[in-house]
């Protein structure tokens, strides 16, 4: 593990000296930006299959009601059906996890990298690099002891969580737009009943984004980085990736608009 961990911090270093004459003191940080940017690339791919996968779920929406209508008496007859109808289709349920699965040992890898004092026995030397003074090894909490909310660390943390609530807001209204635009159908248990709860959980799923406020705030700052980048980054990707749904939505909504008008 300790061998793995210095190639990554060599990695990272690497990466910091190759982007140091262009961000010089935050060529660390830029590099951290830079590796998220990779992860997102690597498992793009699997993100649109994600998203093909979502849409035909969608499309697979009434079939599924009727399934569940004609075997309602017998909840094993209808997951079967449904599990037999998603093979038929060639869709995964699970198609949507694998993009953030893959990409949370990054994450671990970063915390570790940038909460460990020493790598292989050495002193672990990217805990002296900062992003305009707060060091990528610290927490909100170091920066509020320092120098308090509006002194030179806690500024930087309050500028993350600036861009986090803008992405946050954005992410929501994405989310809103798509649940509109495909009303799920509710999940249920064995007996074919819904599912206690998922109602308010799925009332809930909009307002997730801004749990990233969290994370952002208890995790070192090179782990915020990026948890603050891969979060842009998928939103941005949602909203291309989803665009012909939103873009039906609204013109279905226009055309209804311009129908009750006349």
């Amino acid at each position: 593990m300790s061998a793995f961990m210095s190639a990554f911090a060599n990695l990272v270093g690497s990466l910091a000296e190759l982007l140091q004459p262009l961000f010089h003191g935050a060529s660390t940080a830029a590099a951290i930006v830079l590796f998220t940017a990779l992860v997102r690339l690597a498992v793009h791919p699997l993100s649109r299959a994600a998203a093909r996968g979502q849409k035909a779920r969608t499309r697979l929406q009434p079939q599924i009601a009727e399934l569940r209508k004609k075997h309602g008496k017998s909840p094993e007859r209808m997951q079967k059906a449904i599990m037999e109808l998603h093979a038929a289709e060639k869709v995964s349920p699970l198609s949507g996890c694998l993009p953030s699965l893959l990409q949370m040992p990054a994450f671990f890898l970063l915390y570790h990298l940038f909460s460990s004092g020493s790598i292989a026995g050495e002193p672990n030397a990217l805990l002296s690099h900062d992003l305009l003074g707060a060091p990528l090894g610290g927490r909100w909490h170091d920066a509020l002891a320092a120098d308090g909310a509006f002194g030179g660390n806690g500024l930087v943390y309050l500028g993350l969580f600036a861009l986090v609530l803008a992405v946050a807001t954005f992410s929501y209204r994405l989310t809103r737009r798509q649940m509109a635009a495909n009303p799920m159908t509710p999940a249920t248990g064995p007996d074919g009943q819904p599912l206690p709860g998922m109602g308010a959980m799925v009332k809930m799923m909009p307002l997730l984004s801004f749990a990233t406020l969290i994370t952002v705030a208890v995790v070192p700052l090179a782990a915020a980085l990026y948890v603050v980048t891969t979060t842009a980054w998928s939103a941005v990707e949602r909203a291309w990736l989803y665009r012909d749904v939103y873009r039906d939505r609204d013109t279905a909504a226009s055309g209804g608009a311009m129908a009750t008008a006349a």
